[in-house]
């Protein structure tokens, strides 16, 4: 078994290669071969379908319940800010930039070393599964939600993203409505009271100022926005249609369907989800993974952001090293001695929770 110390050596120089080797959703084949290789390094077998890559611990055992690493190799396209070289790791005041570097590389290299290190132990009392995934950030079919019928049944799971090492035990989930509010075309100069523009001003009044009953005790109300207004190609041409686009932040008192039944309800547009499949998700504060987490000095909040947790039925926690508020910005990074922290805190954790 290798040491903590060197496997933290190794996480880092895969992170810089990961780095340098650009990974758009849909567009992860490199970084796939980056992990794979990986593996390979490490005697590890593993599959791959699509950029999805994963691998079950060496004494796996169907009588025993399973457990999910998770974390994802794509990113973004570069914030137009950036004023180094995204896709080369530069190591300066204790920090790695890169694209990549805090969303999600260094989750995703963490939760590798801590696979390897488990996975040889011949008596854990859970399996292990560690899938690096694809189309994370573009919430794509190819992504972890391709990957699960190829997997047991998941008692739970750990998804790596930047939380500063603290234990996120709820996300909020995301609906995000297409809403046409019709009307009546004509000529501007005639009179028309049934002006889809006017007609959708109460549409938009009630997403302001609607408040679902349920308010989450860690991710509070759900979150109605209405981000987007369009209508009308000619100054004097009343269209036939307003559309409005809304973002709706769901959190988990409430199933996605839910909330598309209440809108519906309340509304006489019509009322078309671009997805259903992104839920809230949440795991009890009184899961063994959470109380390892506490016992080791971390705190427990609701996140507001979105992650493959979404397309997760079992409890999970959201847990890594990096901080959200670097994910997706100029100049993104993550200092080295967060990577350091974070594979012994995920090691840490899974010894005291195999231990409960």
């Amino acid at each position: 078994m290798k040491n903590i110390q060197t496997l933290t050596q190794e996480a880092i120089a895969l992170l810089k290669a990961l780095i340098e080797t650009p990974s758009f959703s849909s567009e992860e084949d490199k970084t796939a071969l980056l992990i794979e290789n990986w593996f390979t390094q490490n005697n590890i077998p593993f599959e791959r379908e699509n950029n999805n890559v994963w691998a079950f611990n060496k004494h796996f055992d169907a009588n025993k319940p399973t457990l999910l690493l998770n974390s994802h190799h794509d990113t973004v396209k570069p914030n137009q800010g950036y004023t180094n070289d995204p896709f080369k790791a530069i190591e300066k005041d204790g920090k790695l930039f890169g694209l990549g570097s805090n969303d999600a590389g260094g989750c995703l290299v963490s939760l590798l070393a801590t696979f390897v290190y488990f996975y040889p132990n011949e008596n854990l009392p859970y399996n292990i599964v560690m899938v690096a995934s694809a189309e994370e950030e573009s919430s794509g079919k190819n992504g972890l939600n391709s990957v699960l019928k190829h997997l047991p049944e998941l008692e739970c799971a750990i998804v790596g993203e930047p939380t500063l090492m603290q234990l996120a035990v709820a996300e909020k989930g995301l609906l995000v409505l297409d809403v046409i509010v019709k009307g009546t075309a004509s000529h501007a100069a005639h009179n028309n009271p049934d002006n889809p523009i006017y007609n959708a001003i109460p549409v938009m009044e009630w997403f302001n100022s609607y408040q679902f009953e349920k308010i989450s005790e860690v991710l509070g109300p759900v979150k109605m926005t209405v981000t987007q207004v369009s209508a009308g190609k000619q100054h004097n041409v009343v269209p036939a249609e307003c559309h409005l686009v809304v973002d709706i932040r769901v959190n988990d008192c409430y199933n996605n369907q839910e909330i598309l039944d209440t809108v519906r309800k309340h509304l006489t547009a019509e009322v078309n989800p671009r997805s259903m499949h992104l839920n809230a998700s949440s795991i009890p504060v009184a899961h063994g993974l959470v109380q390892a987490g506490i016992a080791l000095g971390r705190t427990t909040y609701g996140s507001p952001t979105l992650s493959d947790q979404s397309v997760l039925s079992c409890q999970s926690l959201k847990l890594g090293p990096g901080e959200t508020l670097r994910s997706h910005s100029a100049d993104e990074f993550i200092f080295i001695n967060e990577i350091e922290e974070g594979i012994e805190l995920y090691i840490k954790i899974l010894t005291d929770f195999f231990k409960q």
